[in-house]
């Protein structure tokens, strides 16, 4: 995994350098890095491990909060030169297709877990691994972790990268995510 192309990209929330990383050149869906312009390598670093959601990330989706966690990591991001990583794990790590087939089967009654096991997987499939990878390579040493999920705290447990803090990403529950966040709470341990 390496950096294969870079360019600038001015936000509403300002400027970040947007870093593709992939294995290949060719890959078509790296995973991405956007790094503040103001960062700084050597000082604690305010960082957002963000996992694809395409339907509420680019879509606005209410069934999920993962739109509204994006915008404020880039918000927070942005005011404290930090940085945001958006790794190409759809769904939790089982993809686009699987995820709109366990939202089929939350519309008939099961939770987001149950929907998962129901089609096979794991309730979360996905890995951290390629996040330190790009940490490690952009050379941050000490963070500040923008995140509610305790698997994400518990995977940079064992890194060289030291966790200093958590920050909480506190999303308003809405009328259509508000049993999805509560799943999360109470059966996934996220801290809302």
């Amino acid at each position: 995994m390496k950096k294969q192309a870079e360019a600038l990209i001015p936000t509403p929330h300002g400027d970040f350098r947007m870093m593709a990383f992939a294995e290949r050149q060719d890959d078509p869906m790296p995973h991405i890095a956007l790094v503040h312009k103001d960062f700084e390598p050597e000082k604690p670093t305010l960082v957002r491990i963000h996992s694809e959601c395409m339907t509420g990330d680019l879509f606005g989706s209410k069934r999920c909060d993962c739109g509204e966690q994006l915008e404020k990591a880039l918000e927070l991001t942005a005011q404290k030169g930090g940085i945001v990583l958006y790794l190409r794990q759809e769904g939790r790590g089982i993809g686009l297709i699987n995820k709109l087939k366990a939202y089929k089967l939350q519309d008939q009654g099961l939770n987001t877990i149950d929907a998962n096991i129901h089609l096979g997987f794991e309730p979360d499939e996905r890995h951290y691994d390629v996040a330190l990878s790009i940490l490690e390579q952009l050379g941050v040493k000490e963070i500040h972790l923008l995140t509610n999920n305790p698997e994400k705290i518990a995977a940079l447990d064992h890194a060289p990268i030291k966790v200093l803090s958590r920050v909480p990403l506190i999303i308003e529950p809405g009328n259509r995510n508000r049993e999805y966040l509560k799943v999360k709470r109470q059966l996934m341990g996220h801290m809302l």
